[in-house]
């Protein structure tokens, strides 16, 4: 018998999952096959949903229109067995109102399959804390123009999600209540950096991290995405050192789960795997144990909505 690739076997392997958060791409960074293999490992994975990485984006044509072919290609990796359910892609925010044009050609390329956009949005006074990739600058999600594109969204009632460091959640407050018909995601547990400055200061960083979720939480149009968990810039050097257990991050990882959980509540969080970006810090099967572990004193009910049923409600899967 072939020795598994997968460290762990699956827990509870009927309970139904719906990855909200990962990637694709053509080349052999992680691939259709890649996920196939990955959700049929031993969970029982129902859905996911695509998110934005730049994938196949055209290369003729406006530039604004560029990332359209993200989506064209992402409906080409769909299956039956509801291998992305939902795509989420990107619109550059800063196109203000001309945005539109630029959302209808993401829907008319995946019709119903298209559920909203991602403009990541991270950025610290610290260039080695590892700011999002399109260079966002600061209060981008307070800028005029940028809140233009956003109710390009609120007007078409897709979602609009992204993700920001610990030290900007009150951006994200000001959006929610900026746009309180708006459905919002906030990915990666609010982005509690623990790299580059904030190296050897976890405490600290999430005493402020808690308040502005408190403050984010208190709007009732902003889901959370719980995942991250293995994201470079929100573990310590020494997590990385692994291999590491469930058991092992789940206990790591709990006290701050939880506190999203008990925040948000469990109709307004979702699990994501955030795969392949995590892969670094356990494969598939450890990664979605460890989420089980964490939430495990909790009612069948509550985890109902954080593995499956919130996912379904805000994607209108």
């Amino acid at each position: 018998m072939a020795e598994s690739k997968y460290a762990e076997a699956a827990l509870e392997p009927s309970l139904p999952i719906i990855d909200a958060h990962h990637h694709l791409w053509p080349d052999d960074r992680y691939q259709r096959k890649d996920l196939i293999g990955d959700i049929t490992a031993g969970h029982n994975v129902v859905g996911t949903v695509f998110i934005d990485c730049g994938a196949s984006y055209k290369a003729e044509g406006p530039a604004e229109f560029a990332p359209v072919g993200e989506t064209e290609w992402a409906m080409t990796q769909r299956d039956g067995r509801g291998l992305i359910a939902g795509i989420v892609s990107h619109v550059d925010m800063y196109l203000g109102s001309q945005a539109g044009p630029v959302i209808d050609a993401h829907r008319d390329a995946g019709g119903e399959v298209f559920k909203g956009v991602r403009h990541n949005v991270a950025w610290d006074r610290h260039p080695d804390t590892n700011n999002a990739l399109r260079g966002a600058p600061q209060y981008a999600l307070l800028d005029p123009t940028f809140q233009a594109a956003v109710a390009e969204l609120e007007r078409r009632g897709l979602v609009f999600e992204t993700w920001v460091y610990f030290n900007q959640l009150d951006d994200i407050a000001a959006l929610a209540a900026r746009f309180p018909n708006l459905s919002i995601v906030l990915n990666h547990l609010g982005g509690p950096a623990v790299n580059g400055p904030y190296a050897g200061h976890r405490a600290e960083m999430l005493d402020e991290w808690r308040g502005g979720m408190r403050r984010v939480a208190s709007h009732e149009n902003v889901s959370l995405k719980i995942g991250g968990i293995g994201y470079r810039s929100f573990v310590e050097e020494s997590v990385l050192d692994g291999p590491r257990t469930s058991e092992w991050l789940a206990d790591y990882w709990r006290p701050e789960i939880r506190f999203c959980v008990e925040t948000f509540g469990p109709r307004r969080c979702m699990f994501e795997s955030n795969y392949p970006e995590d892969r670094h810090l356990c494969d598939y099967v450890v990664l979605w144990n460890t989420f089980k572990r964490v939430s495990s004193e909790l009612s069948r009910g509550e985890r109902a909505e954080l593995f499956e049923l919130t996912a379904r409600r805000v994607y209108s899967l």
